[in-house]
Formats: structure tokens, C-alpha cells, sequence
């Protein structure tokens, strides 16, 4: 019978440990692929090849980082001594942070669009050893870049607004990514009052509470939408933040059937006011009404909404004491002319007809985002598209117009 081959035994000493093991006549068992592999990284070792840091930068070169992401470089095997971003188009230096351990570098602040950036990074290996890299990041090229304009403007905002003034952000290129873009779209409020965005079109989309906001409330606006892709190619132009304050809850009540309007002062009836609506053959809009704007006169024309100079009650005068409650020619203003009918017919068309006295003092009482609810006028409701129809809609078919 054939014996069996003996194992070969292979002595390995490794480095200071060669006195120690010679003279306790250690030796370690290893095949002879593992003795040779040993034997070779015992050799770079005693042989002291340098190892430089294994430097990593993201993104990599050929892909286009969003300007919003950040530029991070990392080192494994070792540490960052220095890392040193700069735009290639400016010559200014990217800022950023080294992470506490050497470790990583983070580039912190925006970066531009459609930028190149060249990246120098010193490192050390964990034995010392010294490198320099250079890369190469560039940022993506929009094809548009959206800018978010915000109503109500600030200079109003600052002034503070009524409790029925909608939240809007209206871009000046349509986006297609709505999901994308509402979540980079906050809105908090002081004290807390929950609320959702609804799309008007895909260039506007408007925010507002359950029910009127309440007086005296703090909102903040953030749209942080730079560097965000908001769809085929359009990505946000800036970021920005307002700081709205709402004031007194004036609600105005017109009603068409009793020819008057009651108004409330934080749900306090303050005063009574005789009023015309619109005609039968141009019924005010019924429904929840905001203010938009006023002005102390106005010329008015029917011509901007269809009734054209030689058609059947076609006008064009000059109204004093206007505050506009819908984009369909409708306002509260003054109508000396119509003093007669004021309180037992209804002969505008359209708006609230109101005495010159009566006229004046809501226009000294009532401001942006103030509310006027018109009923029992005959006409139909008040589109939610219409500047600011917002509160036709009760609050389960607002949120169906989130894109969240």
C-alpha cells in the first residue's frame, strides 16, 4: 500500500518577529502558494514601497452634477492634507468643509449652472507618503431655468394680507415634474394651520388652509427650488423666502336676494352697507371673493372682457374706489349711478355696487386678501382659476390637486 504524501512544512518568520520565533524554534505551517504569497508581502513591506491615499472624487468626470449637490472627495488608505475647487470660467474658489477625520471634503454653498470645476486634491497615505490629483466636474446645462415669483409680493406681504390671501408661486416656464417641484415648495404657519398646494397649470400652483387663515398668523414661504430638476430639461432658477403676516379677519357678506352686505371684523358684525350686484344678464359670480388689488380710480372697460364699443352694454368711464375681487371684471367700488337701485335691484355688471360714503370706508377697511362671499347674485360660482377662487373648492377637492 502507497503511504501518503507527507504535508511539506514551511518555516515563516515576519519581520521583528524573526528573533522571537528563532528562538522559541516556532515555525507555522503553510501550503506553498500561501508561504510564497507571505514571502512577497513580506518583501514590499521590509522593501518600504511608498502607498499614496486612494483618492476618490464625485461625481466623476463625464457626469453632469446638479449645482444644488454637492462636489465630496474622499480618501481610503490614508488622509486629505488640502483640496482646492475652483470655477475654470471665474477663477472663484468653491468653498468646503474636511470632514474631522481626514477622511472627506465636502463643498458646501451653490455651485453654477453649466459650470466647470477643476479639483486639486493633497492626500498622505497611512505610511506618509505624499500625492497630488486633479479632476474635473462639470454641472448640468438647463434647457430653462424656472424663476418662482411669489404673491403675494413681498412689499405686501410686509404690510400683512387678509385671512383668504392663497399662498401662489407662479414660474415663468411651465414645469412638468409637479411632484418634484412641490416637495421643494414649504409653507409654515405661526400658530400651526395645516394646508396643501393645488396646481392651478403647470405654471402656477397655490397653498391655503383648510379654512381662512387666522388673524394675527406668521407664514413662511421657502421654495428651494435651485439646482432641482423640475422636468424635460427645466430646472428652478433660485431659491427664495417671504415672510408673510395676516391681519384682521375682514369678511364682507353681499347678498343679491337682500340687496346688502354685512361686514364682519373678526367675526363681529360692524356695519350693514345697501348694494347692487350684477344684472341678470351679467350675474356677479357667487361664492368666496379675495382681494387682489386697489386702486383709488380706475378706468373701467367692458372690452376687456368681450362687451366691445357698439355692442349692447358696452362701457368705458373712469370708477373711483376699486378693489378687485376677481379677474373677470368684477370689483367693489364706488357707482354714484346706481344709488337709486342700491338696496332693491341689482343692475351692475357684475361688481358690488356701492354708495360713494359706504364706498369709501371699505376701501379705508378692506385690503389684499380680504374677503367678500357672494350669495343668492344668479350667478354662477366663482372658477377656482379666477385670480383667487381658491376657496370654492372644499378642502377634500383641494388636496385631490396636490401632485403628492
Amino acid at each position: 500500500m502507497a503511504r501518503p504524501a507527507r504535508r511539506r512544512w514551511v518555516p515563516l518568520v515576519l519581520g521583528i518577529a524573526v528573533l522571537a520565533s528563532t528562538a522559541l524554534g516556532v515555525t507555522v505551517a503553510l501550503d506553498p502558494g500561501a508561504a510564497a504569497e507571505a514571502q512577497n508581502g513580506v518583501a514590499a513591506v521590509v522593501s518600504g514601497k511608498p502607498v499614496p491615499a486612494a483618492v476618490t472624487v464625485t461625481p466623476a468626470s463625464g457626469t453632469a452634477l446638479a449645482p444644488s449637490d454637492p462636489i465630496t472627495v474622499q480618501a481610503a488608505g490614508g488622509v486629505l492634507r488640502a483640496v482646492h475647487v475652483t470655477n475654470t470660467a471665474t477663477g472663484k474658489a468653491v468653498e468646503g468643509r474636511m470632514g474631522p477625520d481626514g477622511h472627506s471634503w465636502t463643498s458646501t454653498g451653490d455651485l453654477a449652472y453649466a459650470g466647470t470645476y477643476r479639483v486639486g486634491v493633497d492626500s498622505a497615505g497611512d505610511d506618509g507618503t505624499p500625492a497630488h490629483q486633479d479632476d474635473t466636474v462639470t454641472t448640468v446645462a438647463p434647457a430653462a431655468q424656472a424663476y418662482p415669483s411669489l404673491i403675494p409680493a413681498p412689499s405686501t406681504a410686509a404690510a400683512s394680507v387678509g385671512v383668504g390671501q392663497p399662498i401662489v408661486v407662479r414660474f415663468d416656464h411651465p414645469v412638468h415634474d409637479r411632484a418634484a417641484t412641490e416637495k421643494h415648495l414649504h409653507v409654515t404657519s405661526s400658530p400651526d394651520q395645516a394646508g396643501s398646494w393645488y396646481w392651478i397649470s403647470d405654471s402656477e400652483v397655490h397653498y391655503r388652509p383648510k379654512v381662512y387663515w387666522k388673524p394675527g398668523s406668521t407664514l413662511t414661504v421657502n421654495t428651494d427650488l435651485y439646482g432641482v430638476d423640475l422636468g424635460k430639461g427645466v430646472y428652478g432658477a433660485t431659491d427664495r423666502t417671504e415672510t408673510v403676516h395676516v391681519h384682521d379677519a375682514w369678511v364682507a357678506k353681499a347678498d343679491g336676494g337682500a340687496e346688502q352686505m354685512q361686514i364682519f371684523d373678526n367675526g363681529k358684525l360692524v356695519k350693514t352697507m345697501k348694494i347692487s350686484l350684477g344684472s341678470p344678464g351679467f350675474p356677479s359670480h357667487t361664492g368666496p371673493h379675495v382681494i387682489s388689488d386697489k386702486q383709488p380710480t380706475i378706468t373701467m372697460d367692458s372690452c376687456t372682457y368681450g362687451v366691445c364699443q357698439g355692442q349692447p352694454g358696452y362701457y368705458n368711464e373712469k370708477v373711483d374706489l376699486d378693489e378687485r375681487i376677481s379677474n373677470d371684471g368684477e370689483f367693489v367700488h364706488s357707482a354714484p349711478w346706481s344709488v337709486g337701485q342700491q338696496g332693491n335691484s341689482n343692475v351692475s355688471h357684475g361688481c358690488v355696487n356701492l354708495a360713494p360714503a359706504d364706498a369709501q370706508w371699505f376701501f379705508d377697511h378692506f385690503g389684499i386678501g380680504d374677503v367678500v362671499e357672494i350669495t343668492n347674485s344668479g350667478g354662477p360660482p366663482l372658477p377656482v382659476y379666477d385670480t383667487y377662487g381658491d376657496w370654492e373648492l372644499d378642502w377634500a377637492k383641494w388636496q385631490e390637486g396636490s401632485a403628492l
